[in-house]
């Protein structure tokens, strides 16, 4: 049940900054303590005045500013750490939030046009853990006054909502957004061309380079420093010892990541490290690799031919990806749907 306690708490928190009438250190649409906002989208308001404001209109039914702040709280939860919605981002979350509530209520009038219907058993489950939620019975009683007029039938309306409108994603966009492990397969077998990679190699570089324009002087000792490191990378007996000393000597972007390279194809190297690369065994470290005015040592890590990634190595990350792709399109299409003939005002 999506119950937004935590961006409830927030706004009860934040309630009480929008009154305050101090110059603010940065720009922002809601007040702190220390602020009032810079823009004038927001203006500061109690957490009643925001209740009892519609912002939205759907098919008659009204929708408040505290709605439309509480998703905005849900979207960007740093709100009491920013003192409010930063002024640059504000406008899209504020448009992602009324986009937001506006699929909720089009589900839940939905719901209610099928008769779809909650029971009481797991009513009463979901009305006890949603009160569990509130840190103080204060908080709680904040909440009803607030937004349930002081009435825990009210509370209950807009928990079977909750439920009502999780029912209608169950339906319309989770189980219709299954998929098997025949898809992932089939996709699998669609798309091989996606899965084939050509000679790969997984290597670890130290890199002794010179600077820029360096004298004979000095690039002298920059060779001299690359022969005294590949003598202690040759006496390295696992990947963390070179990475260690990647890390001590190396001029490279990589010495903080003890070295590592991402896994690359032989032909993406530089063609003196894919020769010595491809002469090597896992787990030797080459011999000084000349590579323009820089120095370069690699220890081979993997090799592997050029080939096509097995199923089962893929086939989580796929099925995943899949699913992903599937819920978007499922909630895009019911989302669409919902809008036709839908009579909305945004205030």
């Amino acid at each position: 049940m999506r119950t937004r306690l935590p961006a409830i708490i927030l706004l009860i928190a934040l309630s009480g900054m929008m009154s305050a009438q101090m110059v603010s250190s940065h720009a922002s649409t809601m007040a702190s303590p220390t602020s009032t906002p810079a823009s004038g989208n927001l203006q500061p308001m109690t957490q009643e005045e925001m209740a009892s404001k519609i912002a939205i209109r759907v098919n008659g039914s009204e929708l408040s500013e505290l709605d439309v702040r509480r998703e905005m709280v849900t979207i960007f939860p740093y709100a009491m750490q920013h003192n409010g919605f930063p002024k640059d981002v504000e406008p899209e979350i504020r448009k992602g939030a009324v986009e937001m509530i506006i699929f909720e209520e089009l589900l839940y009038q939905d719901a209610k046009r099928r008769n779809l219907t909650i029971s009481s058993e797991k009513l009463a489950s979901a009305e006890a853990a949603f009160r569990k939620q509130f840190p103080s019975q204060a908080q709680y009683q904040q909440y009803l006054k607030v937004e349930c007029k002081g009435s825990t039938e009210v509370l209950r309306d807009k928990i079977r909502r909750s439920l009502l409108i999780e029912k209608m994603l169950k339906l319309e966009v989770t189980d219709k957004a299954v998929v098997t492990p025949a898809m992932v397969h089939e996709y699998y077998d669609k798309n091989g061309k996606e899965y084939e990679h050509g000679e790969t190699v997984d290597i670890q570089t130290i890199s002794i380079v010179p600077p820029p324009g360096a004298n004979k002087d000095v690039i002298a000792s920059a060779q001299k420093k690359a022969e005294e490191a590949v003598k202690q990378a040759k006496q390295s007996k696992t990947a963390e010892q070179f990475g260690l000393l990647a890390e001590q000597v190396s001029d490279d972007d990589w010495h903080t990541k003890m070295g590592v390279r991402k896994t690359m194809e032989v032909k993406e190297l530089p063609p003196m490290v894919a020769t010595a690369a491809k002469n090597m065994k896992v787990g030797d470290v080459s011999d000084l690799i000349q590579v323009g005015n820089a120095w370069v040592i690699i220890r081979l890590n993997a090799h592997a031919q050029a080939g096509k990634i097995p199923f089962d190595t893929v086939q989580k990350k796929l099925s995943s990806d899949l699913q992903k792709q599937k819920t978007v399109e499922a909630r895009a299409a019911l989302n669409q749907k919902l809008h036709q003939g839908a009579r909305i005002e945004v205030l």
